[in-house]
């Protein structure tokens, strides 16, 4: 019997370490910028106000959340600020990219899927490679590309192709660019997970039956391979949305997402309370496409008991 209580104890605490973890790192952490976002700005240290005093007791927790307000959140939906703005921009350029991302992750992943068995780690090793060297270094090397006196413009002038050069740092053109670089693996590990476990013999019968390839593709391979779609889009368009160093670096002052908007407001205005309710205001925007695809796969789940 203790044997049988040990075994217990140890099962609760292996299911018990990962909510414990997600306390810990995410839950706490969010209490913690909830809190500031419904506080207001003090010039003081810490630099909002109001401050829980336990000393105080009863007392003290009254005052405490007397002088909470969602005055923040009101601030930031304000139409007249660039919030809102901020946030739609961050949606649009996350949903382009994310198509053009699945554009050109797709046939990747699938050339990847029918190479031989052979060479497949070594593709799988080329995609995961770009992971080996910092995120903001490839960034920079963006911008030694794409620069009016970059290796793409001196190229196209070797060529001959251009007379002037192209004006393509400081742009959308540029911003979409580096999201595409940048977020490509996530789009294409996801979909080569999907097409890789695709039953070959579906389209042998397709192919038996007269079906044509490209008709074959739309009605076997594609649909089979949507978890490995959303999965791959929900990794890319989830980070996109906060992106902040590739808009700060490739993009121009009229590019505008949240990303750079609340890091303005945190390090320029000084200002911790609206920033946070610009962050709460962000994962709960995220959160949505997340609960989306949860209630997608438990479907799917479902319809395949």
């Amino acid at each position: 019997m203790p044997m049988a209580g040990e075994k217990g104890r140890g099962r609760w605490f292996v299911i018990a370490l990962p909510y414990l973890w997600l306390v810990a790192l995410f839950l706490a952490p969010f209490l913690i910028v909830f809190k500031i976002s419904l506080s207001q700005d003090v010039v003081a240290q810490p630099p909002y106000a109001p401050q829980l005093d336990l000393a105080q007791g009863w007392a003290g927790v009254t005052e405490f959340l007397s002088g909470l307000s969602f005055a923040n959140y009101s601030y930031v939906l304000d139409f007249s600020n660039e919030f809102v703005e901020a946030y739609g921009s961050s949606l649009v350029i996350a949903g382009i990219s994310t198509v053009l991302l699945l554009l050109v992750g797709y046939p990747i992943a699938y050339a990847m899927a029918r190479a031989p068995r052979s060479i497949q780690p070594t593709l799988l090793m080329l995609v995961i490679l770009p992971f080996w060297t910092s995120f903001l270094i490839r960034v920079y090397a963006w911008i030694g590309i794409l620069s009016q006196e970059g290796l793409l413009n001196q190229a196209l002038f070797a060529l001959g192709v251009i007379d002037t050069p192209l004006e393509i740092l400081n742009t959308d053109l540029a911003v979409y660019i580096g999201i595409v670089y940048s977020y490509l693996p996530f789009m294409v590990l996801p979909l080569y997970s999907a097409l890789e476990k695709l039953d070959l013999t579906l389209l042998e019968a397709a192919a038996d039956l007269g079906c044509p390839p490209t008709k074959a593709f739309w009605t076997i391979t594609f649909p089979l391979s949507l978890p490995g779609v959303a999965a791959g889009a929900l990794l890319c368009f989830i980070p996109a949305v906060g992106e902040f160093v590739i808009p700060d670096l490739l993009g121009g002052s009229d590019t505008m997402m949240i990303g750079k908007s609340l890091w303005t407001e945190f390090t320029v205005n000084r200002s911790w309370t609206v920033s946070s309710a610009v962050a709460v205001l962000l994962l709960l925007v995220l959160v949505i496409p997340i609960v989306i695809y949860q209630n997608i796969q438990q479907r799917e789940l479902e319809a395949g008991r």
